[in-house]
């Protein structure tokens, strides 16, 4: 199973009809009202997919930019927040952002750390016992790590293979160092460093693209290619338009 779509709901009635699936964004950065997205889940047809990106607090610092983006009043330390810490602060927002979400039944949820986030012995432990403690009830979690940590191979996989968790990437940087049932790539743009949000794929790179798709489902994984870049709903529907020919050529 391929699904195609973008990050955000850009042009959100043609999204709807021409694509798979969209990972919310506002979610990110403030606590949602559960009943906003009961109204997105009413209005969207019913095979279209949401996947949730998770609230900022648990896995970016208070020192991070776009906490100045938040609304939402925290309560405790707010030094216990970020960075996947299995604290009190952070396991009682997650029950809470869980809570909240359920009404989408999506079935992804998408946490993504910054670069700032250390990847010591220390932090391996933090997020080890943070993604064991925190309830899933059968959802699935996928990690986006930025930084450091994407050079410690062998520790990203241990935590992978620990917590049975998805390794989220943008496939033009690295392919996932754990493969599973699930492949969720998230597309940020061609160039030096980790996103280039102004840059539009060519048909070149979607090519490419299709051929690292292709190399999944041939092992029966379910591939989800999401772009986020400033163009990402002409480039998600010129790739899917590419995977139907090339599918329709054989």
């Amino acid at each position: 199973m391929l699904k195609v779509g973008i990050c955000g709901l850009k042009y959100r009635q043609q999204l709807y009809k021409t694509l798979d699936v969209a990972e919310l964004q506002d979610t990110f950065y403030n606590m949602p009202d559960p009943e906003n997205l009961k109204k997105l889940r009413q209005e969207a047809p019913p095979d279209f997919e949401f996947t949730i990106k998770v609230f900022q607090a648990l896995t970016h610092p208070r020192s991070s930019p776009t906490w100045r983006r938040m609304k939402t009043k925290l309560e405790g330390n707010l030094d216990n927040y970020g960075y996947l810490k299995p604290t009190e602060e952070n396991f009682r927002i997650w029950d809470e952002f869980y809570k909240r979400t359920r009404v989408l039944n999506a079935k992804i949820y998408v946490f993504q750390t910054p670069a700032s986030m250390p990847a010591d012995d220390k932090a391996f432990r933090w997020v080890i016992d943070f993604f064991k403690s925190i309830k899933k009830n059968g959802i699935i979690i996928g990690w986006e790590p930025r930084g450091a940590w994407c050079e410690k191979k062998e520790l990203l996989q241990k935590v992978l293979e620990e917590c049975d968790i998805i390794h989220v990437v943008d496939p033009f940087r690295r392919l996932p160092y754990r493969e599973s049932k699930i492949i969720y790539f998230r597309l940020h743009g061609i160039g030096p460093g980790e996103t280039n949000y102004s840059y539009r794929y060519t048909d070149e790179d979607l090519v490419k693209l299709s051929d690292i798709v292709k190399s999944y489902l041939r092992k029966g994984c379910d591939v989800y290619v999401l772009f986020n870049n400033i163009y990402m709903f002409q480039d998600a529907q010129r790739f899917k338009q590419i995977m139907k020919q090339e599918s329709a050529t054989g």
